[in-house]
């Protein structure tokens, strides 16, 4: 496996709250820029790569990470700061934060970016996600596995498997979203990581509708060792399958709770 050392057990800190939150603030190409902005920090926020309390960067560097104007960014701020996602201090050490208590349940982004309670998903909804997700997740898989990636990129990949392995059952699908999102930031495709984000923010909120198992949180760290191996030991075919297996059993667990 070239230079990367399996045997390690550690590997340096990827933060949640700094490398890993700008995963999803990547340039914004075409659309409703505003719209974009507001889903963007919103899924940043509620995938857990950042965290209540955390302060989110200036607006003048959220304006060069997505590539859009401070005046679109100053908007989304302040309609996430009405929904109470956020919240801005004044003063010396003032900036815009993570709200500390985050409003609950599954959210819907309107079509100028306002934000209102999602209704119950249908059975057909449901089982869209599922399709949705199965075709881009085992096809990131297989990306990444094809990718040169360089020796920082394999090491935050195990770190991520990881620290997913040994997280608390009250933190597990914070840290398991992240490694998916990491997968597909493999890649090198912002698109897809932003469209692995919106399915997993849908999937996330089905989740949360069921009971987190401790079998499960077992046999999901299993599979997901298989795909990370997969991925650094370059071989597409079988990441792209352990992936798919993967997400065969979540998609059976939802629809037997959720049917």
């Amino acid at each position: 496996m070239n230079e990367f050392d399996l045997s390690a057990s550690t590997a340096p800190d990827v933060s949640v709250g700094g490398a890993d939150r700008s995963l999803l603030l990547t340039p914004i190409r075409g659309g409703n820029a505003y719209e974009e902005a507001v889903e963007r920090i919103l899924h940043t926020i509620r995938l857990g790569l950042i965290h209540p309390g955390d302060q989110l960067p200036p607006e003048r560097e959220l304006a060069t990470m997505m590539e859009i104007s401070r005046d679109t960014v100053r908007d989304a701020i302040a309609s996430l700061t009405d929904a109470g996602y956020l919240v801005i201090r004044r003063g010396r050490y003032g900036g815009t934060f993570i709200a500390p208590n985050l409003p609950e349940g599954p959210v819907v982004i309107g079509r100028s970016g306002e934000l209102s309670k999602r209704k119950k998903f249908s059975s057909a909804e449901i089982h869209d996600l599922l399709i949705v997700r199965s075709v881009l997740e085992p096809g990131a898989a297989f990306q990444a596995a094809v990718t040169d990636l360089t020796g920082d990129a394999r090491e935050r990949l195990w770190n991520a498997h990881l620290e997913t392995s040994a997280s608390e059952p009250r933190d597990y699908r914070r840290f398991d979203s992240r490694l998916h999102l990491l997968i597909a930031e493999l890649t090198g495709s912002n698109a897809l990581v932003n469209h692995v984000a919106q399915t997993r923010v849908a999937i996330n909120e089905l989740l949360d509708e069921i009971p987190l198992l401790a079998p499960n949180i077992t046999h999901s760290n299993s599979q997901h060792e298989q795909i990370v191996m997969a991925i650094l030991t370059g071989r597409p075919e079988d990441a792209e399958a352990a992936m798919r297996d993967h997400l065969s059993g979540s998609a059976a667990l939802l629809r037997g709770f959720l049917s």
